[in-house]
């Protein structure tokens, strides 16, 4: 591989989450292309720094929340570049095109405007995945408590939810699976099955999270619109990236009340395990939803929850 840029680029998101994308002014490469900004990193710098700096001097604003999120790698004809995104969610000042350049609004998958930088196009998918991943509790809730629970979180928000009972028969599962579709389906919510990629097939599941024997056997990812893998290690996150796997879960990052005295990543070591990763990890085991932001600080895309989903 050829000598790699590094580039500090920007994902800013309002409430409601729509993302600004910028056009490159005439006088630069790829001139009329739409990207995250940002831009390169200078010698001493960090890619955190850049971010800043990069977002004054073209935007003149100053970021006062920003959180490191995915690395993706990308080789163009001039160069190889390795984009650091963040994704920034506060600041001050008002946005002005300090180098000419045009600035929209936009939320996944209503994207107005091309054509799109290559580079960038990959990372509208990964950005469409909510920050709250939920996993069932039907074990321990009974299904009608957690169906009435289920409509509630719904209401509220839930957008991404796992279906994993591993005490039902497939049976059951595919009656569950089917039972619950139309709810998840009225709210735009996703509904993956845990390991059977062919039941997630049948029933038309919006995808499949993978365990770890699935992750080393797989030559290839599933047919599925979304793919998880269930991650405990640096290695089984190099291997689901391979697959194609849409986003991971990374786990145990704190002690969990199904396994006290386990070992655990804590939060340094998970922070490190997903520092370079290209696709959005989940921090999943003794968390709660108050630990979203320091997942996030943590290079987190989110959090995932079973327990604590349903509280």
């Amino acid at each position: 591989m050829s000598r790699v840029v590094e580039v500090a680029a920007a994902v800013l998101q309002h409430s409601d989450g729509s993302f600004l994308l910028a056009q490159r002014p005439a006088d630069k490469i790829w001139a009329g292309y739409w990207e995250f900004p940002g831009g390169k990193v200078e010698v001493g710098e960090t890619a955190a720094q850049a971010l800043r700096r990069e977002l004054h001097e073209e935007l003149g604003i100053t970021v006062q929340h920003a959180y490191p999120w995915i690395t993706r790698i990308f080789t163009y004809p001039h160069a190889t570049v390795r984009l650091n995104f963040f994704r920034v969610t506060g600041w001050t000042g008002e946005l002005h095109p300090r180098e000419g350049q045009q600035f929209s609004w936009q939320r996944f998958p209503q994207v107005s405007v091309a054509p799109l930088l290559p580079a960038n196009a990959p990372v509208l998918r990964a950005l469409s995945l909510p920050s709250l991943y939920a996993i069932s509790n039907i074990a321990e809730l009974g299904e009608a408590a957690f169906v009435v629970r289920l409509d509630a979180q719904l209401q509220s928000g839930l957008r991404l939810l796992q279906l994993r009972e591993k005490n039902l028969s497939r049976e059951q599962m595919r009656a569950l699976a089917l039972r619950l579709l139309p709810k998840v389906r009225e709210t735009e919510a996703k509904l993956l099955l845990n390991a059977d990629i062919a039941l997630a097939q049948e029933v038309q599941a919006d995808g499949v999270q993978l365990n770890s024997g699935q992750l080393a056997s797989l030559a290839k990812r599933p047919d599925v619109p979304w793919c998880g893998a269930s991650c405990h290690s640096r290695e089984e996150l190099e291997r689901a990236e391979a697959l194609g796997c849409d986003f991971a879960l990374l786990s145990p990052v704190l002690p969990t009340a199904s396994h006290p005295g386990a070992a655990h990543l804590g939060w340094k070591r998970f922070d490190a395990m997903v520092a370079g990763i290209s696709m959005p990890v989940y921090a999943l085991g003794g968390l709660r939803v108050g630990d979203m932001e320091t997942a996030w600080h943590h290079g987190a895309h989110g959090i995932a929850l079973l327990r604590q989903a349903w509280v």
